[in-house]
């Protein structure tokens, strides 16, 4: 194990933040489903609010971890990266949503499950979270470029050649 150097951002760990992306979501809106009575929104947490959640997390995360240092989302400002990110994340979990709250209810088992009408808020809304946490937390673990300044060096005696 490598410890971390005094003054460093924390290290970004993947599995940790899978796990955060999955249990954080879904305990949130399991016990908001609980505390107003809605099993609906009990199951959701647990399935497609927990899950898309990390699926989110993890896929995003392995993209970035793979990042340079020199490329363009360790180089913007963190709060925009978060929210460009996050954005992008929404519009493919609100497209997703869409699609498959169009075509699941066609599958016989799923006809008259509530449970595909749920996808186009529980897909972007989970997906822009998880998307906007992840950056935040990549960005933050990413070392600042600070100037580098160089100190003056004496003069180097001449070499005499013969």
């Amino acid at each position: 194990m490598s410890k971390k150097i005094p003054g460093a951002p924390p290290p970004f760990v993947l599995w940790r933040e899978v796990l955060v992306a999955y249990a954080m979501p879904a305990a949130t809106a399991g016990t908001g489903g609980a505390v107003t009575g809605q099993p609906q929104l009990v199951a959701a947490a647990l399935t497609t609010i927990g899950g898309t959640s990390a699926l989110v997390a993890a896929a995003l995360g392995a993209v970035l971890r793979r990042r340079p240092v020199r490329a363009r989302p360790a180089r913007t400002p963190r709060p925009l990266a978060a929210a460009a990110l996050g954005l992008a994340a929404a519009a493919l979990g609100l497209a997703a949503g869409l699609a498959a709250a169009r075509w699941l209810p066609q599958v016989p088992a799923l006809a008259d499950s509530p449970w595909p009408h749920r996808l186009p808020v529980d897909l972007p809304v989970s997906s822009a979270i998880a998307a906007t946490i992840t950056t935040w937390r990549w960005r933050g673990s990413r070392p600042t470029r600070t100037p580098q300044h160089r100190l003056p060096t004496a003069p180097q005696p001449e070499r005499q050649t013969s």
